[in-house]
């Protein structure tokens, strides 16, 4: 009988959907186990080969502990809110959800046909209303908590409002805006109902303020750090420019302590936690002010506010640098240096802040024509402007030591700014910093003789004595914008009242997005929801309405940006234990139950977009009593890349003819891009069919060698724009889910990245056909297993692969486990065992892997449940103790022949067995030997 792999693949994925195998359920006696997959956004490009590599690592896992006995919690769902479909919906004018919907239609096939144990009953969608109305709800909880550093966790904003009653704000020790104004109680009890909460968004942990963002305009929109790459949009490659606009903003900057300190407590890759920490960029030093001198022109003094880790070096500081966006720059510019400013300011503005930091070869700057005193010695430091100095890192400003800051050194000689020789001949560079108590300071009255630290504390304590400064840690982490200039998000729950925002009332979510016959910008340049015409809060019937019942007296008008994707993702792994709660986020009874997420799978990519994003989530929904745990995952994986082999044809310069392959050596050619579809095994070119796929090359001269067109091969990602896609559909169909599964497996570690080559499939296929055969193998090749017991050969066959199996799985190396299995494949094959005992645990044991095929001989054996109910075979040791040892037998050192004798023989036993040996007689020839050297358990030696 064959193995018929697309008959058996259709029949299980049809018990399971039907059965509802992989349910779990939120009350237990069973022990839970919770794995979660980061969850993809529906393209329109469906799956490639590269995207289901972690969902096939946590399967795995996830049927493993089901053996095991575990209630497995393993979901999925879509993370469905995205500029794509708005891309989509402005070209076509398609709605987005009619995109979004058909893209996860077809998503869902192709994860369906790959046979992943899924709690589909637990589907998540980031854009449908029914979810997204927690994420609203989570916002509205953000909108009414501040953060008391005094119990160092979110309270509710009401109690806030009680002590600023009472007793003002002199005393609140909270995270809060820089310019926050100390007031008592009887200036907040003066303020209007307005002016209180103008000031309580100072406080909020979501609030809203004018933030320097990155603006694209070709997307019109806000663009979070991590969807920017080179300087440009990830998604279009559009330039991206900074812009003061009216944000939302998430004060995660209240955690940035937790954020780090957490990191200690999961089991998380070191170079992800490594990335979260100089993210979020801890420093210890001192925060000073320096004042602006006045002039002719400029007849205000400024403070500008400093932080710097070395407080020690304030004596070398010869001139100060600000942002270009920086708020004073345009009150202190002189006239004279104005035209100057501007356009460097401009020229600023369409440089990412990543290429901001990241360049550290160029030096730009302009002088303000203002000076600043220094408040020390009253000497007059020029002040300039320059685009690595960034406005959201720090204050904006730097005080710039050039004798021990190689950047500003680097910029003083570039500009001629005069170098203080104060440190002359004193390492004062942060290596030698980092020896705090051995280095000396010199050169300086105030501070020879000392020590790096005592000379900061020094510092410090005459900052805080003159009052210009104090000691302070300092984040690089800064607020996250939340404002998208977006359709497709999740609407904000807002209203606005004489401009100051109001939440809808919860018991009225979700607010969900209203019809637009456009999702481009206004005319006016308000985002995509002003053209909405019904989008108003009535907050007399508690209803979206008309824009013209818009009275501002019961009929107000709603928040038009959106919220950014990473929203949706900030809780989906909590929302999953009880997805379809409308009453509550979830049940006590369901987080009580399931906790945290124990095994997570995903992309580093994500290191400090999502994966920090939804940390500051989980502590602000812990600090408020909702969840158990501070930190959601445990464990984290980040699988690596299945890469493409790319195919390029190569076009010479200047010309309509394209060279072969090895034709091109000494030629100057330009590479392009082939799909993959259009080359077969041996690197040919079907050059007519990419005639048809690229019609602009129609009419091209292609120049072949020995009668076919050669073409380029180089390993990249996997991408559509690269044109080297492999589709699974096309491999399911020819070689089974099953041998997709395990040659990804396969292919290497887990956590690298790997190239993909369909070719070396056909050997994961043809061991599937072999392992089928192990049961097949009577005369007539039907389906067989024998009652008789087990050969002592396959018991160690067995065990060992159960030994292996198991320690790769709990190791997450699965690419060894395969191996093992075929290992054991080939073995159990040679030694023709039938034995039911030993290939019932080997179809438990394989099932994690190879599912389908694992079902139909689990059920061919007379089982009528499903194999993931059955127990996880347990190895037993005493099957891979040895008790027979195959002795080498030599004759004056040289072995003749091996003799396999039981261990436990005596030294005595062995000798008698081997001289009585009808071969060892032979070898004598009738002589008697000399001496007879038994090693037990190693060599037998006769000396004749």
């Amino acid at each position: 009988m064959s193995y018929d792999f697309r008959r058996i693949e259709d029949k299980w994925q049809e018990y399971w959907a039907k059965n509802q195998t992989f349910r779990a359920e939120n009350k237990s006696d069973k022990k839970k186990f919770y794995v979660l997959d980061m969850f993809p956004y529906p393209s329109g490009a469906g799956l490639h080969v590269g995207h289901p590599l972690g969902y096939i690592a946590s399967d795995i896992y996830a049927r493993y502990k089901r053996h095991q006995g575990y209630n497995v919690l393993h979901p999925m769902g879509y993370d469905s809110f995205g500029l794509p479909a708005e891309q989509y919906a402005i070209q076509t004018g398609q709605h987005p959800a009619i995109t979004t919907a058909a893209n996860i239609k077809r998503y869902r096939e192709q994860l369906d046909q790959l046979g992943f144990s899924f709690d589909w009953s637990r589907e998540v969608r980031t854009s449908d209303p029914s979810y997204y109305k927690w994420t609203q709800w989570v916002f509205i909880q953000l909108f009414n908590s501040w953060y008391d550093r005094d119990s160092d966790k979110a309270e509710n904003i009401s109690l806030l409002e009680q002590r600023l009653s009472k007793e003002g704000n002199e005393n609140i020790n909270a995270v809060c805006d820089d310019d926050t104004p100390i007031i008592d109680a009887a200036q907040w009890n003066k303020m209007d109902k307005d002016g209180q909460q103008k000031f309580l968004l100072k406080y909020r942990l979501t609030y809203l303020a004018d933030t320097e963002v990155n603006w694209c305009p070709a997307l019109g929109t806000v663009l979070a750090n991590d969807e920017i790459v080179n300087g440009v949009s990830e998604r279009g490659g559009h330039a991206v420019m900074r812009k003061k606009m009216t944000q939302w903003s998430m004060r995660i900057t209240a955690y940035a302590q937790r954020l780090l300190d957490g990191l200690s407590t999961i089991d998380w890759p070191q170079p992800l936690k490594d990335a979260q920490t100089n993210w979020i960029g801890r420093s210890v030093g001192a925060s000073l002010t320096f004042y602006t001198a006045k002039n002719k022109e400029i007849t205000s003094s400024y403070p500008i506010e400093v932080f710097t880790t070395r407080p020690d070096t304030i004596f070398g500081v010869s001139f100060m640098t600000l942002a270009p966006e920086h708020e004073l720059v345009e009150k202190i510019t002189t006239e004279e240096q104005r035209e100057e400013i501007e356009e460097y300011v401009e020229k600023s503005a369409k440089r990412s802040e990543r290429d901001r930091m990241a360049d550290v070869k160029t030096i730009s700057g302009a002088f303000t024509g203002s000076y600043a005193i220094h408040p020390f010695t009253g000497e007059s430091i020029p002040i300039w402007i320059g685009d690595y100095v960034l406005a959201g890192y720090g204050t904006g400003a730097v005080m710039s030591v050039p004798c021990g800051d190689q950047r500003d050194y680097d910029f003083a000689k570039h500009f001629n700014i005069p170098i203080p020789n104060i440190f002359e001949g004193v390492d004062i560079s942060e290596e030698a910093f980092a020896d705090k108590d051995n280095t000396i300071i010199g050169n300086s009255d105030f501070l020879n003789g000392l020590s790096y630290k005592k000379a900061s504390d020094r510092i410090i304590k005459a900052m805080e004595e003159k009052g210009i400064g104090k000691g302070k840690v300092n984040f690089r982490l800064r607020d996250a914008v939340f404002s998208r200039q977006r359709y497709w998000g999740e609407p904000f729950p807002v209203y606005y009242v004489n401009g100051i925002p109001n939440m809808i009332p919860e018991s009225r979510l979700p607010l969900t997005l209203p019809e637009v016959e456009k999702y481009l910008p206004t005319e006016t340049g308000e985002p995509p929801l002003g053209n909405a015409t019904e989008w108003a809060w009535c907050t007399k019937t508690e209803k979206v309405v008309s824009n013209e019942q818009i009275d501002h007296k019961q009929v107000f008008p709603l928040e038009l940006n959106t919220m950014p994707g990473w929203a949706g993702s900030s809780q989906y792994f909590n929302r999953y234990m009880d997805p379809g709660n409308d009453k509550a986020i979830f049940s006590d009874e369901a987080i009580n139950y399931w906790q945290d997420v124990d095994l997570y799978i995903g992309g580093i990519e994500h290191a400090t977009g999502h994966l920090l994003y939804s940390r500051f989530w989980q502590k602000f929904m812990f600090d408020k009593g909702w969840v158990v745990k501070e930190e959601y995952a445990r464990k984290l994986i980040n699988q690596g890349m299945i890469l493409g082999t790319s195919a390029f044809v190569y076009r010479e310069k200047g010309t309509n003819r394209f060279l072969s392959r090895d034709l091109v050596e000494g030629k100057e050619v330009d590479p392009i891009h082939a799909d993959v579809s259009l080359v077969n095994a041996s690197d040919e070119l079907d050059v007519e069919g990419f005639k048809k796929w690229r019609p602009e090359f129609k009419e091209a001269e292609f120049i072949l060698e020995d009668d076919v067109f050669l073409v380029g091969r180089e390993v990249e990602k996997m991408s559509k724009s690269k044109y080297n896609v492999v589709n699974p559909d096309s491999i399911c169909q020819e070689y089974g889910a099953d041998a997709l599964r395990l040659y990804e497996m396969f292919l290497g570690p887990l956590e690298q990245s790997k190239p993909w080559n369909t070719a070396g499939i056909t050997g994961v296929y043809s061991f599937l056909k072999k392992l089928w055969r192990l049961f097949h193998s009577n005369e007539k090749g039907e389906f067989y297993l024998s009652a008789d017991a087990p050969k002592q050969e396959s018991l160690k066959t067995l065990h060992k692969t159960i030994k292996k199996v198991t320690e790769d799985i709990e190791a997450f190396s699965f690419n060894t486990s395969v191996s093992t299995f075929m290992i054991c494949v080939n073995e159990l094959s040679a030694q023709k065992c039938h034995s039911r005992e030993i290939l019932e645990a080997l179809i438990v044991l394989i099932a994690p892997y190879a599912p389908h095929l694992s079902e139909e001989l689990w059920a061919k054996a007379g089982h009528d449940t499903s194999v993931s109910t059955a127990s996880y075979p347990v190895f037993e040791e005493k099957y891979l103790v040895e008790d027979q040892k195959e002795y080498p037998i030599s004759f004056n050192g040289k072995m003749r022949f091996t003799l396999t004798m039981p261990l436990s023989l005596s030294k005595e036993e062995v000798e008698a067995r081997v001289l009585g040996h009808e071969k060892t007689e032979a070898q004598l020839g009738g002589n008697k030997p000399k001496k007879v050297i038994v090693v037990p358990g190693k060599i037998v030696n006769i000396v004749v």
